[in-house]
C-alpha cells in the first residue's frame, strides 16, 4: 500500500501531463532544490519555475510512468519511464530514477538521475 507520501509524488508525476507550471511549482515547499543531474541544481520556488518553462518549452507533451516506487519516512524513490515528445513528434522513453524528499506534505528536494546521452544532451 502506498504511503502519504508516495502518492503525493505519484500526483506531482501525474501533473506533467498537462504541462501546467503553476500547478507543477504548487507541489514544492519554498525552499526546494530540483536537480536533474548533471545539470545545475535549480533552489527555490522562482528557479524551479523558470526552469520547468524551460523544460516544458523544449517539448510537445510528456507522460510519466512509475514502475516501481519506495518509500522510508519522508524519502520517495520512483523507477520510471518518461516519455518525452519533442515538437517534431520524435518520441523518447527516458528511463528515470527519481528521488524526492518531502516536508509537510510538499516537495523539498527532488533529484532525478538518468543517462544524457538518451536525452541529446550527453
Amino acid at each position: 500500500m502506498a504511503t502519504e507520501n508516495e502518492k503525493i509524488v505519484a500526483e506531482f508525476c501525474a501533473t506533467w501531463k498537462r504541462m501546467n507550471v503553476d500547478e507543477m511549482v504548487g507541489y514544492f515547499t519554498d525552499d526546494a532544490v530540483y536537480h536533474n543531474i548533471p545539470m545545475a541544481p535549480l533552489k527555490g520556488k522562482s528557479e524551479i519555475r523558470k526552469g520547468l518553462h524551460q523544460f516544458a518549452g523544449m517539448m510537445k507533451a510528456i507522460e510519466i510512468k512509475i514502475l516501481n516506487s519506495a518509500a522510508a519516512g519522508n524519502l520517495v524513490i520512483n523507477e520510471r519511464i518518461d516519455t518525452i515528445v519533442m515538437p517534431d513528434g520524435k518520441r523518447t522513453d527516458l528511463p528515470v530514477a527519481g528521488v524526492f524528499e518531502l516536508r509537510g506534505g510538499k516537495i523539498c528536494a527532488w533529484r532525478d538521475y538518468f543517462d544524457t546521452k538518451m536525452t541529446g544532451m550527453g
